[in-house]
Formats: structure tokens, C-alpha cells, sequence
């Protein structure tokens, strides 16, 4: 039986802000591991079983970014679905589920197939554990049930939603996060799990039940899925048909109501990392039971998390706070509040800010770059272009910029003039003048751009060709 990974990757992890953002969220950060991201992790676990090439639902802004952490931990072929607009993980599975049919009967498995739907933000340390749960689930699956995982809790928990469970994996009851007093009564009873979201079913199995219990959200995903287009490693969906898809998530739209729900209890280590304080409650701890991440100088303090991106942080005599570093923004919060990170991440978007969206570093799919000083009519980028790779032919309307090779070769193109430039080699490129930049060479090209003019901002670019099908 083959089992294809269905990575739900569309959140932005704003509780998680500084360190999470629009542009670069939560799941593309390595908050547990040195090496891999929340999302890397989540594919990783799942080689040690007989899987298939994975699809990934993201959205647009994240697609890039996604495709870069694939092919990093050697992920060569993978269907990438860009949802057009957030709907929740109804129509999220479904698009999956409609992707599944078609790259499956290609190759005549489909009927020897099942979906594993793994959000993109959970960790999981105890793989055998994972396994076990598995292997029990796709004997369920392959019998034609709709089976989802629960966790079996450890403590009265608020944040989460509850299955009670039944015989024979039957599910009983599915329960909205409850307050303290029910979430210890669950507890106590023994009968009540942890609602994970994962989930194991085959792609027709679950589009029949969407079909018989939320017929529209079924028509309007596969009426937009039927009009998609293919975009180098992505499937774009029809954006307004998709649009017109109601929102809702799998547990109200299906879960609650087929007959075919069977839950497997799964009895090691989980946590989504939702905000800062689950992050530490998971992450391993000092004597003082302090998690220090970074550059950290710690006297006297205790039961704190404090994390450095780019300088020293040092902290005395304070007790559960969290501190997040990061070059541009600084998270100071009593433990106890981290649910309200939103709110200030809300007051920054009001304040038509931009600490919301972006770090000072910007990854793109030609490398990335590094905000170095921003003033009123300049602004001093660190650019790095990876081997092979061209920025977009473009120009800007009031800006102009100077461009100064520190490492590798540049193959520019100014107005007219192609030229090469090498280590402590320049050109100027006047506002108004089509220009491109490259790195025709073997290691990475770093350069540093010096902007001037009366707007800098990032809208201010006219591309008349780009090799990454932009248009912004």
C-alpha cells in the first residue's frame, strides 16, 4: 500500500512573531532542530515508510521558499498547490485529494493508495511511535474509513480539541477546546484524546464524504482544481472560482458528520508548536529551566525562554518571560500571555508596518537579500546570488542604484552594455534604465547595492522578464 505525504503548509504562525512572519513563517524555521525546519521535519519522518512523491499546499507568497526546502533535504519530485486564498483544510484536502487521482493514475496506482495529511508545523520526536500508529491507521484506511490520529494527553490541555473515543476505533464524540475543568475531567476519564489534524484516507473515500455532507465545498474545489495550470514546479489553482469556495475546516465539514470516522490513539511526544510558550514547555531545559537559544547571557533568571538572532541578549533576575531577538524587532512577554502576540502583530499591520511581513533578510528564488541601513532617500542592501541564477530584467521609476561586487562574478546587464564584474568592481544604474543582474560563475555572488531617490520601496519595479514567471 502506497501512502502519499499531504503537507498542509498555508499558516502563518503569527504567535510566533518576531521570529515567524508572512513572508518566512513558522513552518519554514528550524525551531526544534539546528538543521531542519518544522517542515523538512515533517517530511522526514515519513521516509521510513512506503510513501510517494509528497504534495505540498502553500500559498503563493510561500512557493519559492517551499520549493527551496524540498529540494534541500533531496525531495526531486513533488506536486506544489498554490492555494489561490486561504479556505481552511476542507478545501485544502481536497485539492490534495483531486491532485492524488491525477498524478496517481498516471502511473496506474491509485487504487493502492492512501493520503497521510501532515500539517506542516508539528513536531515529532518519537518516530517509532509514529510508525506504529501508521501501520495500525492503514489497515482502517484501506477498508474505506476516514481515520484521524489522536494524541493521548498529558496534561488537562485548553488549546487543543478533544476526541472521545470508542470500540473498535470508533469515534465517539469530537469536542471543542474545552476550559480547565472539562479538560480535566477528560483527562481523568481516560476516554478522550487530543484532536492532532492528522489525517489517513484514500482520495476517493474522502471526496465521496465531502461530496455527501458539503456538496459545494466538493464543486467549487473541483471546479477550480479542473481549471488549473501548471507554473515550472507549481499547480496554480483557478483563483476566482476558488474564491468562491466556502471556508471551512475537515473535522465541520466532514469528520463530524460521515459514519466513516475512526480515530487511532497515538501515545508518543507531540506538540504543534502554536506560540512561544509550547516552544519552550518542549524544548530541553537548563538548570535554572531556562531554554537560551543564540548569543544568551543568562544570572539569576529562571523559567524563561530567550532566543538571539543577531547580537548578544542578556537577561538578570527576570522569571518567565519570553525574549526574541531579531534584527529588526524585539519580543519582551510574560509567559503566561502568549496567545496576545496576535494582538501586537494585528497593531503592526494597522500601523501599515512592515515588521509583520518580512525579516531584514528576504529570501527569493535567485537568493536573497539583507536590509543593511535604510534612511530617507537611501538604503544599502547585502545581496547574494546563487550559481546560475538572473534576477528579473526590470527598471524603477525613482530610484537609482550603485552596485559593488564583494565576492564571485557579476554578469550585468545596463541599458545597452552587458559587462562582467568581479571582486571590488562597480557600476551605476541610473533611474529609468532596464537593467538585470546575474551570476553566471560557480560559488555564490555577494554584492552590495546602495539605493538613492525619492521612493524605495519594493513596489517601485517594472519587470519586463523574469525567469520565475513574476509579475511582482
Amino acid at each position: 500500500m502506497k501512502i502519499i505525504p499531504i503537507i498542509l503548509s498555508g499558516g502563518v504562525g503569527s504567535r510566533l512573531w518576531p521570529l515567524s512572519r508572512e513572508h518566512y513563517p513558522k513552518q519554514c524555521l528550524p525551531l526544534t532542530d539546528k538543521e531542519y525546519s518544522l517542515l523538512q521535519q515533517t517530511l522526514l519522518r515519513t521516509q521510513s515508510l512506503e510513501v510517494g512523491n509528497p504534495i505540498v499546499v502553500c500559498n503563493e507568497d510561500h512557493r519559492f521558499l517551499i520549493a527551496q526546502q524540498l529540494q534541500s533535504i533531496g525531495v526531486k519530485k513533488s506536486s506544489i498547490l498554490l492555494e489561490p486564498k486561504g479556505r481552511n483544510t476542507a478545501p485544502a484536502i481536497a485539492l490534495a485529494a483531486f491532485e492524488t487521482q491525477r498524478t496517481q493514475s498516471e502511473i496506474a496506482e491509485l487504487s493502492d493508495t492512501l493520503m497521510l495529511v501532515l500539517p506542516a508545523d508539528h513536531v515529532i520526536r518519537d518516530i517509532a511511535a509514529f510508525e506504529e500508529t501508521i501501520t495500525q491507521a492503514v489497515e482502517l484506511a484501506k477498508k474505506g474509513a476516514l481515520v484521524t490520529f489522536g494524541v493521548q494527553p498529558t496534561c488537562p490541555e485548553t488549546g487543543y480539541g478533544y476526541i472521545r473515543s470508542g470500540e473498535d476505533f470508533a469515534v465517539a464524540e469530537f469536542v471543542e477546546k474545552p476550559n480547565l475543568e472539562k479538560a480535566q475531567a477528560y483527562l481523568e476519564s481516560g476516554e478522550y484524546l487530543w484532536n492532532s489534524g492528522m489525517f489517513l484516507f484514500s482520495a476517493k473515500a474522502y471526496l465521496d464524504e465531502l461530496s455527501a455532507h458539503r456538496n459545494d465545498i466538493f464543486q467549487s474545489v473541483q471546479n477550480a482544481y479542473q481549471q488549473r495550470s501548471e507554473d515550472m514546479d507549481f499547480v496554480r489553482i483557478d483563483a476566482q472560482l476558488f474564491a468562491e469556495c466556502p471556508e471551512e475546516s475537515i473535522d465541520f465539514a466532514v469528520m463530524e458528520k460521515t459514519k466513516k470516522a475512526k480515530v487511532v490513539p497515538y501515545h508518543g511526544d507531540w506538540s504543534d508548536i502554536g506560540a512561544w510558550d509550547a516552544l519552550y514547555d518542549y524544548s530541553d531545559k537548563d538548570s535554572d529551566q531556562n531554554v537560551l537559544l543564540g548569543d544568551v547571557m543568562s544570572e539569576g533568571s529562571s523559567n524563561c525562554l530567550i532566543r538571539s538572532e543577531s547580537r548578544l541578549v542578556a537577561a538578570v533576575g527576570v522569571k518567565d518571560l519570553v525574549i526574541v531577538e531579531t534584527a529588526d524587532a524585539i519580543l519582551v512577554m510574560d509567559k503566561n500571555n502568549a496567545q496576545d502576540v496576535k494582538k501586537i502583530v494585528k497593531r503592526i499591520q494597522t500601523e501599515d508596518r512592515e515588521e509583520h511581513m518580512y525579516h531584514t533578510q528576504v529570501h527569493r528564488p535567485w537568493g536573497s537579500y539583507e536590509t543593511v541601513d535604510l534612511g530617507e532617500r537611501h538604503q544599502v542592501k547585502r545581496i547574494t546570488v546563487k550559481p546560475g541564477e538572473k534576477l528579473s530584467v526590470q527598471m524603477h521609476h525613482h530610484r537609482a542604484e550603485h552596485w559593488v561586487v564583494v565576492s564571485g562574478t557579476a554578469k550585468v546587464q545596463n541599458g545597452d552594455q552587458e559587462i562582467l564584474l568581479t571582486e571590488n568592481e562597480s557600476t551605476y544604474i541610473p533611474v529609468g534604465v532596464v537593467h538585470a543582474l546575474e551570476n553566471p560563475g560557480k560559488i555564490l555572488l555577494q554584492l552590495v547595492e546602495v539605493q538613492s531617490g525619492s521612493y524605495l520601496g519594493e513596489d517601485d519595479i517594472v519587470r519586463f522578464s523574469d525567469r520565475y514567471g513574476r509579475s511582482k
